[in-house]
């Protein structure tokens, strides 16, 4: 196993299972383990300097976050990216995010976080950093919608989400273009626009499904 998975450091037992999700999760955002990737808990066990049971239960939460499938029959893997996935997760976002985007901004919310969120993903270096940022970036817009149900609702996306924009930049590279739509997103709430933003809002997530896994569809308007 490669590093940040190999030379792991001995850590204090309950922090161990952070610890290894943590790295585990930054792991697969940036690629270093693939979609398809076989996940072994003894091999993770040993690159991590822990005991199975930290790996286990990291496991479990990475599967429930969408970013590792379980198997009765072949164990773990990292969980693999392809249009259906991206349109099903993209597809649950458009029906519910701009919604609460709307909500959020009728309600003069702070929206302080979203700045701060964007200014990390400015800043990023990787696109686990960005993707993660962005993540946090869509969560400060949604989370003060002032319905808890919908927030987890799209809280229980956000790691799939940072999944397919980390594999879709992997090959072609739109952040620029992500981070100057969610700029004006931003801009458009802050004005008081809750319509407006939400529209704004929605034509972005629709944008990015659409360029990043198009449809045939999509190839014949593009071409």
């Amino acid at each position: 196993m490669n590093a940040p998975l190999s030379g792991a450091a001995p850590v204090p037992v309950p922090s161990r299972t952070q610890y290894v999700l943590g790295h585990l999760t930054r792991a697969i955002l940036t690629g270093q383990l693939a979609p398809g990737s076989p996940l072994v808990e003894t091999e993770l066990a040993a690159a991590f300097g822990v005991s199975k049971t930290p790996v286990r239960e990291a496991l479990k939460t990475l599967a429930g976050r969408g970013l590792v499938v379980m198997s009765a029959y072949k164990g773990a893997s990292v969980r693999t990216v392809d249009a259906g996935m991206a349109r099903s997760v993209y597809d649950v976002r458009l029906l519910l995010e701009p919604e609460a985007l709307r909500r959020t901004v009728a309600a003069a919310a702070d929206l302080a976080p979203a700045h701060a969120a964007l200014e990390r993903a400015s800043a990023a270096e990787d696109a686990a950093e960005r993707s993660l940022a962005n993540r946090d970036f869509h969560r400060a817009l949604y989370q003060p919608c002032g319905n808890p149900l919908l927030a987890r609702m799209l809280d229980d996306l956000r790691d799939q989400a940072a999944l397919v924009s980390s594999v879709a930049w992997q090959t072609s590279p739109t952040w620029q273009r992500e981070a100057d739509e969610h700029a004006a997103i931003l801009a458009r709430a802050e004005e008081g626009d809750a319509d407006g933003a939400a529209q704004l809002l929605r034509a972005h997530i629709e944008g990015f499904v659409h360029r990043a896994f198009p449809t045939e569809h999509d190839r014949k308007e593009q071409g």
